[in-house]
């Protein structure tokens, strides 16, 4: 869903919450039993069983029909149908509207619908939901571009909108790989924001701004190909629709002219998108504050901490690409998504032929003859090599030290590490071996150094983006890494 996201930190919209608020109701409002409020409850807004009544019961109140209202209103029914469309089950919901998973039966094929919330008000927030639902209804086959996710169809049912939408199966938001332990590798970090530039370079050349690009906007496939979506509040060239009310954007990856309120034009979106491209790099956003305003002047004056001071691997040449995305000045940012993404191209070409070694189809032949891809089709070895990252390592160095918190994975490829706890050795791993357990409990910490002996060859396959592999490939690995581990924990109490 888009939109201006300003609300407060706990989510809450007034000085009290639903649940305070019911309980409110029954304890103050006339009409209803006279009971006290209960201490200490561990249930609020809800009756004690032991709560006592204030005026005397008689036997004539105690037997008369008591007649109880629930205090939260039931969860919406999802409609069978929307149009044409048939409504299979709720994917999510925002301030705005809630998505479904629809199937259309005229081309055989499942879309996404976004049902805007009923408004019978005349307030901004109505206003700026009906002319969302106008601009994206504009949109409809404007944009065809395989980057971009396509917009079907738009109608109204029952006095309620909607936007019919590609559904993208299995893809999930550049959002669950901006955290610190689910980075991406960087070169494929340049990839996607390469293919958002070029997406939007299209876009722009259509006269379409989109106003509200962050990860949570960008889809990533199975296949890690790119999906823009959430055109709700873009600036379209040939539309009166466009002008929301207030200011409209996600306030972290908003342009400082956009902060402004001044006129926009595609420069905004580059800048948004090194914003993005930030994130991903490092594991957290150019600007951050507690409070909207302090935030807001942050990307207005301030500076963000320079990428290699956060993440030294990241090479110079890219970080110079991210800081002219996020000069403050439009004229000293890309002039387009074109020229934004040739200087992508060529930070990436010098990334490849740094990388010593293998190519994929080599790479690919090593794993093939290893003991722990034995079971795996060859479809499914390509899924891990997607999800992991080749290292190379020398005698000597720790690929693992007590304390670190990480989610990944760890196959021996070639090489041997060897495993210590408190100083003393307590196993060696060679090639077809595994070691990484951590990462299947969340938030654990290490307590072994693992080092390796003399050159190693390691496929470090971090567990957020496995997750984005087939259910089948998920599976055969960690039904493989935990046989590993079993075997091992097994050969350890025999000797």
């Amino acid at each position: 869903m888009a939109g201006v996201t300003t609300t407060s930190r706990d989510g809450r919209s007034g000085p009290c919450s639903a649940a305070e608020g019911s309980a409110r109701q029954i304890t103050e409002c006339p009409g209803r039993l006279p009971y006290a409020p209960a201490r200490n409850n561990p249930n609020p807004g809800r009756i004690r069983a032991d709560a006592r009544p204030r005026s005397k019961v008689t036997k004539q109140n105690a037997l008369a029909e008591t007649r109880t209202e629930p205090l939260l209103p039931p969860p919406p029914v999802a409609p069978e149908r929307i149009g044409k469309y048939y409504v299979v089950h709720e994917v999510g919901r925002g301030s705005t509207g809630t998505v479904y998973l629809s199937h259309d039966p005229f081309y055989g094929r499942d879309v996404a619908i976004k049902f805007y919330h009923a408004t019978n008000t005349d307030d901004a927030e109505s206003r700026n939901a009906r002319r969302m639902f106008l601009g994206e209804a504009h949109m409809v086959g404007k944009l065809q571009h395989p980057n971009i996710v396509p917009i079907y169809d738009a109608g109204e049912e029952d006095g309620r909108r909607y936007v019919v939408t590609e559904h993208v199966h299995g893809a999930r938001t550049l959002s669950a790989y901006c955290r610190p332990g689910g980075l991406l590798p960087i070169d494929q970090v340049v990839e996607i924001v390469y293919k958002c530039a070029k997406a939007l370079h299209y876009a722009h050349s259509r006269g379409v701004v989109h106003r509200d690009i962050k990860p949570s906007n960008i889809l990533l496939t199975h296949g890690g190909d790119v999906r823009i979506v959430d055109f709700g509040i873009a600036l379209v060239s040939d539309s009166d629709v466009s002008r929301l009310e207030g200011v409209a954007g996600s306030p972290a990856y908003m342009s400082p002219e956009q902060v402004q309120g001044h006129d926009l034009d595609s420069r905004s979106d580059l800048y948004s998108l090194g914003a993005v491209m930030y994130e991903m790099l490092c594991g957290h956003r150019p600007f951050r504050a507690g409070a909207l305003g302090k935030l807001l002047r942050q990307v207005v004056q301030a500076t963000p901490e320079p990428l290699r001071q956060v993440r030294p691997d990241v090479p110079e040449e890219l970080e110079t690409v991210v800081h002219r995305a996020l000069e403050k000045e439009p004229g000293r940012r890309y002039r387009n998504g074109a020229e934004f993404a040739a200087d992508l191209t060529r930070v990436h070409q010098k990334l490849r032929a740094a990388q010593p070694g293998l190519d994929d189809d080599e790479r690919f032949a090593v794993l093939r003859k290893l003991s722990f891809f034995h079971d795996f089709s060859h479809a499914e070895i390509r899924e891990v090599m997607k999800a992991g990252l080749w290292m190379e390592c020398q005698a000597g160095d720790a690929v693992l030290r007590p304390g670190d918190t990480d989610d990944r994975f760890y196959v021996v490829v070639n090489g041997r590490v060897r495993v210590s706890r408190g100083g003393e050795v307590v196993g060696r791993i060679d090639g077809g071996g595994c070691f990484g357990e951590a990462a299947f409990a969340e938030g654990s910490r290490r307590d072994t150094v693992v080092e390796a002996e003399g050159p190693v060859s390691l496929l470090k396959v971090t567990a957020t983006l496995l997750e984005q592999a087939s259910i089948s490939c998920q599976l055969r690995f960690n039904k493989v890494f935990l046989r590993e581990l079993i075997g091992r924990l097994q050969r350890g109490k025999k000797s």
